[in-house]
């Protein structure tokens, strides 16, 4: 049996820690199978006082010790309450991530649109295509504006859409209109709020209004104080 790579090792120890993968390292020492087999137990207690999280994780219980068995080099000899094993994980090869062949036609939309209006094409119930091309619509919409920051109007959408299904989803712009069938039912009012641009603070503005309102105050200040002292009367001098 090949013996775990040092991928493995080195996994397992920033998982574990230092202290831990040295204690795992030292079970083979112990000549003495029932004294391995407690020290073993006593290593997966620990190791579950260190990382409470691990309790929360399915099979938690056999992962740890199969971690134990291949910190071991795999040749850990206790008796386990779980058959041990090496790690699949680390021996079998990932299967290839597909990815898409060709770009999407519109990139507001993507990919998933397109597979839509393919599923939408595939309906025999005229009312039920209508229905889709609706929804599939509206979600055009939506997706424009989160793309290019700006709503776009109802004949643009029908456009793309007419262009996206070669012709063979339309739907009638003005009952698109007046129903505002493009339209999110739940935003407040049956239509989403425009987006607006951000204006720039007027920092300068602010700053000269809060300085004279400062100033203003300062003057009132200076007139109350310049009132006071006309107000007040100089001491009698006593007669001599």
């Amino acid at each position: 049996m090949p013996l775990p790579s040092l991928h493995e090792h080195e996994l397992l120890q920033r998982e574990y820690g230092q202290s831990t993968y040295a204690l795992v390292q030292q079970l083979s020492a112990i000549e003495d199978r029932d004294e391995r087999t407690r020290r073993a137990q006593q290593i997966v207690q620990l190791i579950f006082r260190l990382n409470p999280s691990l309790r929360d994780q399915p099979d938690a219980q056999q992962k740890v010790w199969n971690h134990l068995f291949v910190m071991a080099n795999e040749q850990l000899d206790v008796d386990s309450p779980y058959p041990l094993k090496p790690l699949e994980l680390f021996n079998s090869t990932p299967p290839r991530v597909v990815y898409p062949g060709k770009a999407p036609k519109l990139k507001p939309y993507g990919r998933n649109i397109e597979i839509m209006i393919e599923q939408a094409l595939t309906l025999a119930d005229p009312a039920e295509r209508e229905q889709a091309a609706v929804v599939i619509g509206r979600t055009m919409k939506f997706l424009y504006r989160s793309y290019s920051k700006e709503n776009a109007k109802d004949v643009t959408i029908l456009k793309h859409l007419r262009e996206m299904s070669g012709g063979k989803l339309e739907l009638d712009p003005a009952q698109v209109e007046s129903q505002g069938l493009f339209e999110f039912p739940n935003v407040p009012g049956g239509r989403p709020a425009a987006f607006i641009v951000p204006q720039p603070r007027n920092d300068r503005g602010e700053r000269g209004d809060r300085g004279g309102r400062e100033e203003r105050r300062g003057n009132r200040r200076d007139k109350q104080r310049r009132g006071g002292k006309k107000n007040r009367q100089e001491p009698q001098q006593p007669p001599q």
